[in-house]
């Protein structure tokens, strides 16, 4: 099997898995709240890091240096970057929250302007358009003349979680850290903080196996597993636009599963926002050469 291959069996098996956290997300939230999923989740995914960072031989790297990067790089994911995703999950139906949370490499594309000093082309302003105006027809449910959203909170959620992700990739970019290192350690900063949060907060109460089931599921594959594959298969790839195509199939398995398990009937505004938005996004990946401005 070629190098390439595996790469591309690597991250399908990546997108399979980002494909079921929506339905994940809602089946959890339907008995827990978004602190209690988060810390469950984080500690799941904190213990299965540290699993392979000692497997593969990376305890003295761990230990011994990146911890000022942590320091705020956890706070941000996981901590404040899922907090917010979650809360958007909680309110918002798992199709919409979904489908907004698509945008981040929009957001991305264009707070690198003022961080990075990346200009900006017309194929992105064009592509921002789109997607953005996907975003609103998901926002209106279709009634994109009527400024009275459904739930204001739960759209602000989404798109702030669009906001921190972007922002945290960006950031991360003279991030010297290996990437497993790297999430361990943001996990290790993150979990003191949520535990706190919750013991401030709610509290963690007994819901069941079932409940339990979901947020294990959640912290295994979404924060862990799933992202062991996309590194693997960025790591392999000949070139990085082969895989991260691949995204692009996500969408409609998570609406289906959506569908089939939590039972969400597929709104047409749904649809066709996220078509806009996943136009938006083919736009910006498609494009060859920059057109500046």
């Amino acid at each position: 099997m070629t190098q390439d291959r595996q790469a591309m069996l690597y991250g399908l098996g990546a997108v399979a898995l980002w494909s079921t956290v929506a339905t994940a997300f809602k089946v959890a939230l339907a008995w827990m709240s978004p602190l209690e999923l988060m810390w469950l989740a984080s500690l799941v995914s904190w213990v299965l890091m540290g699993a392979l960072v000692v497997r593969q031989g990376l305890v003295n790297e761990a230990l011994r240096r990146g911890w000022r990067t942590a320091a705020w790089a956890g706070l941000m994911n996981p901590v404040a970057y899922y907090l917010v995703l979650f809360a958007a999950y909680d309110r918002l139906p798992g199709q919409e929250a979904m489908a907004l949370n698509y945008t981040w490499a929009l957001t991305m594309a264009f707070l690198a302007v003022p961080l990075l000093g990346h200009r900006l082309t017309r194929i992105d302003v064009l592509a921002g358009m789109v997607a953005y105006a996907g975003v609103w027809v998901i926002a209106t449910r279709g009634a994109v003349l009527d400024v009275d959203f459904a739930d204001v909170w739960g759209v602000v959620f989404a798109l702030v979680s669009t906001l921190l992700w972007a922002l945290y990739w960006l950031l991360n970019t003279r991030d010297a850290r290996s990437p497993l290192v790297a999430q361990w350690q943001n996990f290790s900063v993150g979990m003191p903080v949520l535990t706190l949060l919750l013991w401030m907060g709610p509290g963690f109460e007994w819901h069941g196996w079932s409940a339990v089931g979901a947020g294990v599921y959640v912290g295994l594959f979404e924060m862990g597993v799933a992202f062991v594959l996309w590194q693997l298969a960025v790591h392999k790839i000949s070139r990085t636009a082969k895989v991260s195509n691949l995204i692009f199939l996500s969408p409609p398995v998570s609406l289906f599963l959506l569908y089939w398990v939590v039972g969400e009937p597929i709104l047409l505004s749904t649809l066709l926002g996220l078509g806009l938005i996943l136009a938006g996004l083919g736009l910006q990946q498609r494009q060859k050469v920059p057109e500046p401005l």
